[in-house]
Protein backbone atom coordinates (compact mmCIF):
# COMPACT_ATOMS: atom_id res chain seq x y z
CA UNK A 1 0.00 0.00 0.00
CA UNK A 2 1.27 3.38 -0.78
CA UNK A 3 0.71 5.05 2.68
CA UNK A 4 0.61 8.83 1.12
CA UNK A 5 -1.39 8.38 -1.59
CA UNK A 6 -4.00 6.35 0.98
CA UNK A 7 -3.98 9.60 3.54
CA UNK A 8 -4.05 12.13 0.39
CA UNK A 9 -7.22 10.21 -0.73
CA UNK A 10 -8.84 10.00 2.50
CA UNK A 11 -7.61 13.29 4.52
CA UNK A 12 -10.67 15.43 3.53
CA UNK A 13 -13.09 13.15 4.97
CA UNK A 14 -11.30 12.64 8.31
CA UNK A 15 -10.65 16.77 8.49
CA UNK A 16 -14.88 16.61 8.02
CA UNK A 17 -15.71 13.84 10.44
CA UNK A 18 -13.39 15.84 12.62
CA UNK A 19 -15.15 18.86 12.33
CA UNK A 20 -18.54 17.20 12.64
CA UNK A 21 -17.11 15.34 15.76
CA UNK A 22 -16.42 19.01 17.32
CA UNK A 23 -19.74 20.33 16.63
CA UNK A 24 -21.65 16.96 18.32
CA UNK A 25 -25.18 18.50 19.84
CA UNK A 26 -25.54 20.99 17.54
CA UNK A 27 -25.83 18.98 14.39
CA UNK A 28 -28.45 19.00 11.34
CA UNK A 29 -30.26 15.64 10.26
CA UNK A 30 -28.18 15.30 7.24
CA UNK A 31 -24.61 16.48 9.28
CA UNK A 32 -25.78 13.44 11.67
CA UNK A 33 -26.52 10.73 9.05
CA UNK A 34 -23.22 12.28 7.54
CA UNK A 35 -21.40 11.97 10.62
CA UNK A 36 -22.15 8.26 11.22
CA UNK A 37 -21.11 8.11 7.34
CA UNK A 38 -18.23 9.13 7.81
CA UNK A 39 -17.46 6.47 11.12
CA UNK A 40 -18.33 4.01 8.93
CA UNK A 41 -15.59 4.80 6.74
CA UNK A 42 -12.99 6.10 9.27
CA UNK A 43 -13.47 2.51 10.65
CA UNK A 44 -12.91 0.30 7.75
CA UNK A 45 -9.74 3.17 7.06
CA UNK A 46 -8.37 2.18 10.74
CA UNK A 47 -9.08 -1.74 10.14
CA UNK A 48 -7.34 -1.57 6.09
CA UNK A 49 -4.33 0.57 7.95
CA UNK A 50 -3.70 -1.90 10.65
CA UNK A 51 -3.17 -5.20 8.60
CA UNK A 52 -1.37 -3.07 5.53
CA UNK A 53 0.59 -0.04 6.69
CA UNK A 54 0.69 0.11 10.31
CA UNK A 55 2.10 2.90 11.08
CA UNK A 56 1.61 4.47 14.73
CA UNK A 57 1.51 8.01 14.30
CA UNK A 58 -0.93 7.49 11.97
CA UNK A 59 -3.11 4.86 13.96
CA UNK A 60 -3.04 6.76 16.62
CA UNK A 61 -4.72 9.87 15.50
CA UNK A 62 -7.00 7.53 13.54
CA UNK A 63 -7.90 5.33 16.62
CA UNK A 64 -8.48 8.28 18.45
CA UNK A 65 -10.79 10.04 15.53
CA UNK A 66 -12.79 6.76 15.32
CA UNK A 67 -13.44 6.56 19.08
CA UNK A 68 -13.88 10.02 19.86
CA UNK A 69 -16.66 9.77 16.34
CA UNK A 70 -18.28 6.40 18.32
CA UNK A 71 -18.63 8.26 21.22
CA UNK A 72 -20.62 11.18 19.85
CA UNK A 73 -22.79 8.49 17.84
CA UNK A 74 -23.65 6.29 20.85
CA UNK A 75 -23.47 8.93 23.61
CA UNK A 76 -21.04 9.19 26.92
CA UNK A 77 -21.93 7.12 29.23
CA UNK A 78 -22.13 10.07 32.45
CA UNK A 79 -21.94 8.54 35.85
CA UNK A 80 -24.33 10.08 37.96
CA UNK A 81 -27.33 9.66 39.97
CA UNK A 82 -28.65 6.81 38.31
CA UNK A 83 -25.77 4.74 38.76
CA UNK A 84 -25.50 5.59 42.07
CA UNK A 85 -29.34 4.28 43.13
CA UNK A 86 -28.73 1.02 40.46
CA UNK A 87 -25.37 0.15 42.91
CA UNK A 88 -27.26 0.42 46.05
CA UNK A 89 -30.20 -1.17 44.94
CA UNK A 90 -29.41 -3.67 42.84
CA UNK A 91 -25.27 -4.60 42.27
CA UNK A 92 -24.62 -4.69 45.73
CA UNK A 93 -27.31 -6.43 47.65
CA UNK A 94 -26.88 -8.58 44.45
CA UNK A 95 -23.40 -9.59 45.21
CA UNK A 96 -23.62 -9.73 49.08
CA UNK A 97 -27.24 -11.90 48.61
CA UNK A 98 -25.31 -14.18 46.19
CA UNK A 99 -22.33 -14.51 48.51
CA UNK A 100 -24.85 -15.74 51.32
CA UNK A 101 -23.34 -19.35 52.12
CA UNK A 102 -19.94 -18.23 51.81
CA UNK A 103 -19.86 -15.00 54.46
CA UNK A 104 -22.75 -16.53 56.24
CA UNK A 105 -20.20 -19.94 56.51
CA UNK A 106 -17.10 -17.90 57.42
CA UNK A 107 -19.35 -16.01 60.07
CA UNK A 108 -20.36 -19.49 61.88
CA UNK A 109 -17.23 -20.89 61.55
CA UNK A 110 -15.59 -17.58 63.01
CA UNK A 111 -18.36 -17.95 66.48
CA UNK A 112 -17.04 -21.43 66.44
CA UNK A 113 -13.78 -20.66 66.89
CA UNK A 114 -13.88 -17.52 69.15
CA UNK A 115 -16.24 -19.05 71.98
CA UNK A 116 -14.05 -21.61 72.21
CA UNK A 117 -10.84 -19.79 72.45
CA UNK A 118 -12.49 -17.09 74.76
CA UNK A 119 -13.60 -20.51 76.85
CA UNK A 120 -10.19 -21.73 76.97
CA UNK A 121 -8.70 -18.24 77.91
CA UNK A 122 -11.30 -17.99 81.17
CA UNK A 123 -11.06 -21.34 82.22
CA UNK A 124 -7.14 -21.74 82.55
CA UNK A 125 -5.04 -19.27 84.37
CA UNK A 126 -2.08 -20.81 82.68
CA UNK A 127 -3.01 -19.38 79.43
CA UNK A 128 -4.09 -16.19 81.16
CA UNK A 129 -0.72 -15.37 82.23
CA UNK A 130 0.99 -16.24 78.75
CA UNK A 131 -0.86 -13.66 77.48
CA UNK A 132 0.35 -11.14 80.33
CA UNK A 133 1.60 -10.18 83.92
CA UNK A 134 -1.52 -10.47 86.19
CA UNK A 135 -1.18 -6.56 86.58
CA UNK A 136 -1.39 -6.02 82.96
CA UNK A 137 -4.38 -8.20 82.71
CA UNK A 138 -6.14 -6.12 85.55
CA UNK A 139 -5.92 -3.00 83.90
CA UNK A 140 -6.77 -4.09 80.47
CA UNK A 141 -10.39 -5.82 82.32
CA UNK A 142 -10.81 -2.80 84.90
CA UNK A 143 -10.03 0.03 82.59
CA UNK A 144 -8.12 -0.04 79.34
CA UNK A 145 -10.74 -1.94 77.80
CA UNK A 146 -13.60 0.73 78.55
CA UNK A 147 -11.63 3.54 78.09
CA UNK A 148 -10.49 2.58 74.72
CA UNK A 149 -13.30 3.69 73.64
CA UNK A 150 -13.32 7.06 75.23
CA UNK A 151 -10.17 8.11 74.83
CA UNK A 152 -9.64 10.20 71.80
CA UNK A 153 -12.48 12.84 70.05
CA UNK A 154 -15.18 10.55 68.77
CA UNK A 155 -15.03 12.16 65.33
CA UNK A 156 -11.27 11.51 64.77
CA UNK A 157 -11.93 8.22 66.63
CA UNK A 158 -14.42 6.84 64.29
CA UNK A 159 -12.02 7.92 60.86
CA UNK A 160 -9.71 5.70 62.56
CA UNK A 161 -12.10 2.87 63.16
CA UNK A 162 -13.17 3.18 59.82
CA UNK A 163 -10.07 2.96 57.81
CA UNK A 164 -8.60 0.04 60.05
CA UNK A 165 -11.75 -2.22 59.55
CA UNK A 166 -11.70 -1.07 55.70
CA UNK A 167 -8.36 -1.99 55.07
CA UNK A 168 -9.43 -5.13 56.79
CA UNK A 169 -12.14 -5.79 54.13
CA UNK A 170 -9.84 -4.88 51.58
CA UNK A 171 -7.53 -7.05 52.55
CA UNK A 172 -10.15 -10.12 52.42
CA UNK A 173 -11.41 -8.90 48.86
CA UNK A 174 -8.68 -8.43 46.83
CA UNK A 175 -6.39 -11.41 48.55
CA UNK A 176 -9.18 -14.00 48.29
CA UNK A 177 -7.73 -14.77 44.76
CA UNK A 178 -4.70 -16.15 46.16
CA UNK A 179 -7.00 -19.60 47.18
CA UNK A 180 -8.58 -17.99 49.66
CA UNK A 181 -5.71 -18.79 52.15
CA UNK A 182 -5.18 -14.75 53.26
CA UNK A 183 -8.38 -14.39 54.14
CA UNK A 184 -8.60 -17.25 56.33
CA UNK A 185 -5.94 -15.61 58.09
CA UNK A 186 -7.23 -12.62 58.99
CA UNK A 187 -10.15 -14.17 60.10
CA UNK A 188 -8.07 -16.29 62.40
CA UNK A 189 -6.34 -13.31 63.96
CA UNK A 190 -9.32 -11.60 64.40
CA UNK A 191 -11.21 -14.51 66.11
CA UNK A 192 -8.07 -14.24 68.58
CA UNK A 193 -8.47 -11.45 69.43
CA UNK A 194 -11.82 -10.89 70.01
CA UNK A 195 -11.65 -14.13 72.50
CA UNK A 196 -8.84 -13.23 74.21
CA UNK A 197 -10.11 -10.14 74.73
CA UNK A 198 -13.94 -11.77 76.12
CA UNK A 199 -11.88 -14.55 78.01
CA UNK A 200 -10.13 -12.72 79.90
CA UNK A 201 -13.18 -10.15 80.71
CA UNK A 202 -15.10 -13.38 81.45
CA UNK A 203 -12.72 -14.80 83.76
CA UNK A 204 -12.57 -11.41 85.66
CA UNK A 205 -16.51 -11.49 85.82
CA UNK A 206 -16.98 -8.75 83.30
CA UNK A 207 -18.35 -10.35 80.08
CA UNK A 208 -21.55 -8.07 80.49
CA UNK A 209 -19.49 -4.84 80.20
CA UNK A 210 -17.94 -6.91 77.27
CA UNK A 211 -20.75 -7.64 75.27
CA UNK A 212 -22.58 -3.61 76.65
CA UNK A 213 -19.26 -2.33 74.52
CA UNK A 214 -18.82 -5.03 71.79
CA UNK A 215 -22.29 -5.12 70.17
CA UNK A 216 -23.65 -1.88 69.45
CA UNK A 217 -20.55 -1.85 66.49
CA UNK A 218 -19.56 -5.49 66.83
CA UNK A 219 -22.63 -6.57 65.26
CA UNK A 220 -22.52 -5.02 61.97
CA UNK A 221 -18.85 -4.26 61.72
CA UNK A 222 -18.26 -7.75 61.76
CA UNK A 223 -20.51 -8.81 59.52
CA UNK A 224 -18.70 -6.38 57.05
CA UNK A 225 -15.97 -7.93 57.70
CA UNK A 226 -17.58 -11.78 56.87
CA UNK A 227 -19.29 -10.39 53.81
CA UNK A 228 -15.66 -9.39 52.71
CA UNK A 229 -14.41 -12.46 53.88
CA UNK A 230 -17.01 -14.49 52.49
CA UNK A 231 -16.23 -12.38 48.89
CA UNK A 232 -12.87 -13.36 48.99
CA UNK A 233 -13.16 -17.16 49.67
CA UNK A 234 -15.25 -16.86 46.75
CA UNK A 235 -13.17 -15.39 44.29
CA UNK A 236 -10.21 -17.38 45.56
CA UNK A 237 -12.61 -21.15 44.99
CA UNK A 238 -13.31 -19.38 41.32
CA UNK A 239 -9.50 -19.89 40.83
CA UNK A 240 -9.86 -23.61 41.75
CA UNK A 241 -13.24 -24.15 39.99
CA UNK A 242 -14.66 -21.61 37.81
CA UNK A 243 -17.52 -23.88 36.57
CA UNK A 244 -18.41 -24.26 33.31
CA UNK A 245 -17.23 -20.80 32.02
CA UNK A 246 -13.55 -20.30 31.25
CA UNK A 247 -11.37 -19.55 33.94
CA UNK A 248 -10.28 -16.14 32.62
CA UNK A 249 -14.30 -15.15 32.09
CA UNK A 250 -15.44 -17.18 35.84
CA UNK A 251 -12.47 -14.71 36.89
CA UNK A 252 -13.25 -11.66 35.38
CA UNK A 253 -17.31 -11.68 36.24
CA UNK A 254 -16.53 -12.58 40.33
CA UNK A 255 -14.05 -10.17 40.45
CA UNK A 256 -15.55 -7.33 39.45
CA UNK A 257 -18.50 -7.87 41.59
CA UNK A 258 -15.79 -8.58 44.64
CA UNK A 259 -14.22 -5.76 44.01
CA UNK A 260 -17.35 -3.76 43.40
CA UNK A 261 -18.40 -4.67 47.24
CA UNK A 262 -15.38 -2.71 48.42
CA UNK A 263 -17.51 0.48 48.03
CA UNK A 264 -20.86 -1.28 49.22
CA UNK A 265 -18.87 -2.29 52.46
CA UNK A 266 -16.72 0.74 53.20
CA UNK A 267 -20.48 2.67 53.51
CA UNK A 268 -21.05 -0.29 55.86
CA UNK A 269 -18.36 0.20 57.98
CA UNK A 270 -18.55 3.80 58.01
CA UNK A 271 -22.17 3.76 59.66
CA UNK A 272 -20.66 0.92 62.19
CA UNK A 273 -18.07 3.55 63.01
CA UNK A 274 -20.17 5.94 63.96
CA UNK A 275 -21.93 3.88 66.18
CA UNK A 276 -18.76 2.66 67.63
CA UNK A 277 -17.63 6.23 68.26
CA UNK A 278 -21.08 8.03 69.17
CA UNK A 279 -23.15 5.09 70.78
CA UNK A 280 -20.64 2.48 72.37
CA UNK A 281 -19.47 5.20 74.69
CA UNK A 282 -21.86 6.85 75.41
CA UNK A 283 -24.00 7.57 78.28
CA UNK A 284 -26.77 5.59 77.00
CA UNK A 285 -27.61 2.20 79.10
CA UNK A 286 -26.53 -0.88 77.72
CA UNK A 287 -29.79 -2.22 76.30
CA UNK A 288 -29.98 1.25 74.40
CA UNK A 289 -27.07 0.71 73.20
CA UNK A 290 -27.38 -2.83 72.64
CA UNK A 291 -31.05 -2.09 70.73
CA UNK A 292 -29.03 0.49 68.15
CA UNK A 293 -26.22 -2.03 67.19
CA UNK A 294 -29.60 -4.81 66.73
CA UNK A 295 -31.69 -2.61 64.72
CA UNK A 296 -28.40 -1.36 62.57
CA UNK A 297 -27.46 -4.96 62.20
CA UNK A 298 -31.25 -5.42 61.36
CA UNK A 299 -31.98 -3.10 59.00
CA UNK A 300 -28.53 -4.14 56.66
CA UNK A 301 -29.74 -8.16 56.88
CA UNK A 302 -33.41 -6.80 55.29
CA UNK A 303 -31.97 -4.11 53.03
CA UNK A 304 -29.35 -7.20 51.38
CA UNK A 305 -32.71 -9.94 51.78
CA UNK A 306 -35.03 -7.70 50.16
CA UNK A 307 -33.29 -5.60 47.53
CA UNK A 308 -30.73 -8.55 47.11
CA UNK A 309 -33.08 -11.23 46.48
CA UNK A 310 -35.06 -9.32 44.32
CA UNK A 311 -32.66 -8.07 42.06
CA UNK A 312 -30.96 -12.17 41.95
CA UNK A 313 -34.57 -13.28 40.71
CA UNK A 314 -34.31 -10.49 38.29
CA UNK A 315 -31.04 -12.38 36.71
CA UNK A 316 -28.63 -10.09 38.78
CA UNK A 317 -25.39 -11.47 39.22
CA UNK A 318 -23.40 -7.88 41.03
CA UNK A 319 -21.70 -7.52 38.21
CA UNK A 320 -21.24 -4.00 36.02
CA UNK A 321 -24.24 -3.28 33.95
CA UNK A 322 -24.51 -6.17 31.20
CA UNK A 323 -24.04 -2.97 28.02
CA UNK A 324 -20.49 -2.58 29.57
CA UNK A 325 -18.91 -5.77 30.43
CA UNK A 326 -17.52 -6.15 26.99
CA UNK A 327 -17.33 -2.06 25.67
CA UNK A 328 -14.05 -1.89 23.77
CA UNK A 329 -12.87 1.16 22.27
CA UNK A 330 -10.75 1.16 19.16
CA UNK A 331 -6.40 1.40 19.99
CA UNK A 332 -3.81 1.51 17.62
CA UNK A 333 -0.99 -1.35 17.17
Amino acid sequence: MDLDAFVAAHRDEWDRLERLVRRRGRLTGPEADELVALYRAASTHLSTLRSAAPDPVLLGRLSSLVARARTAIAGAHDPGWRDVVRFLTVGFPAAVYLNRRWWIGAALAFAVVSVAIAWWVAANPAVQASIGAPEQIRQLVEHDFEDYYSANPAGSFAARVWVNNAWVAAACLALGVFLGIPVVYVLWMNAVNVAASAGLMAAAGRLDVFFGLITPHGLLELTAVFVAAGAGLRLGWTVVDPGPRGRGEALAETGRATLGMALGLACVLLVSGVIEAFVTPSGLPTWARIAIGVLAEALFLAYVWVYGRRAVLAGEVGDIARDARADILPVAG
